[in-house]
């Protein structure tokens, strides 16, 4: 245990496997290696920030497992909240986009550690003594009936303790067919005990069981949003991105905070052309986005350097986002592309 955290961050520690350039999956027999996953990026993303960021997850007990602790503690990112246990590393193989072929996500993560491990493996008092925040997505509960447990309990224990609930809706429609999961049921209970989600009108309507029709995306978010913060007391804000695809690596990104009382905040957009690997760049954004609440941002300043970050995630491959705060001040600031020197 380690009490002085920022943010300890819950969910599975992958292998993302990719498919080397612009190929199809196992067109060659090579394929690239790193780890991910949801929160994992979060947290190495906060560590880059200057922040006590932890993961507390479940490896497998092998090289594999330990290489994964190796590579956290490798960004500073605070590892005494890993536990080892029987079972296999959950592994996702990626075939990155082209031209009008978008890329394409297979995960392989049934029977890993993480998936199999006791509810109860986690003592989640402890594990959040002196925390601020706990960060955790919709990935984790999906993995399966254990996993989803686990959440519960852990987002049970920050609200006993007084210690605040990051929620990244992250639906994962496959993952929940895969053991025949309540998704929406389990969500809108994690959902409810969060202060920050970052959300979009889908994710409000899979939960609350209806529909946001408008024609413009920005009322359909805000008035999804209106929903969300009468359903769920707890809510203090949402925060999402725009994204509009131009292209397989063209895109354009901003974003959009609502806070109760009806506060809106909105950035500008970015135009990112030649994007090297968007896996992680809604990670990267809720980095961001919490990066300037911890530092004690206004929301607009906070939102603006969490587009920022996400931006700039699309120039990184990998699924970490290996920038630190000089860079993304350095974007908000209009420097320019000259070598730096």
């Amino acid at each position: 245990m380690n009490p002085s955290r920022d943010v300890v961050c819950f969910g599975e520690v992958l292998i993302r496997l990719t498919a080397p350039g612009a190929e199809l999956l196992l067109q060659s027999k090579r394929l690239d290696v790193c780890f991910g996953g949801a929160e994992t990026n979060l947290a190495v993303s906060l560590a880059r920030f200057g922040h006590r960021a932890g993961v507390a997850s479940i490896l497998p007990d092998n090289a594999l497992g330990r290489a994964a602790l190796d590579e956290l503690r490798r960004y500073g990112v605070d590892t005494s909240g890993l536990r080892f246990a029987e079972g296999r590393m959950g592994l996702y193989f990626l075939q990155p986009g082209a031209v009008l072929r978008p890329a394409e996500i297979t995960y392989d993560r049934a029977g890993s550690a993480f998936a199999e491990a006791p509810a109860d493996l986690i003592d989640w008092d402890r594990e959040l003594a002196g925390v601020q925040w706990l960060h955790l997505s919709g990935v984790t509960p999906a993995v399966g009936p254990n996993s989803a447990a686990a959440a519960l309990n852990a987002v049970a224990a920050a609200r006993r303790q007084g210690v605040k609930v990051s929620f990244d809706g992250n639906y994962r429609a496959k993952l929940w067919a895969a053991w025949k999961g309540d998704g929406p049921a389990i969500l809108k209970e994690l959902m409810a005990n969060a202060d920050l989600a970052f959300v979009d009108d889908r994710d409000i309507a899979l939960v609350l069981g209806r529909a946001f029709t408008d024609e413009d995306p920005a009322a359909r978010r805000r008035a999804a949003a209106e929903a969300a913060f009468d359903a769920f007391p707890h809510l203090q804000r949402m925060a999402s991105t725009f994204r509009t695809t131009h292209g397989v690596d063209h895109h354009e990104l901003s974003g959009v905070m609502f806070t109760r009382g009806g506060g809106e905040v909105r950035t500008g957009s970015f135009h990112l052309t030649g994007v090297v690997d968007r896996i992680g760049g809604g990670d990267a954004f809720a980095a961001g986005l919490m990066h300037g609440l911890l530092s004690g941002m206004d929301d607009r300043a906070a939102l603006d350097f969490a587009v920022a970050a996400g931006c700039l995630k699309h120039s990184v491959p990998g699924d970490f986002n290996l920038v630190g705060v000089p860079e993304v001040e350095a974007l908000l600031a209009g420097g320019g592309l000259d070598v730096r020197r």
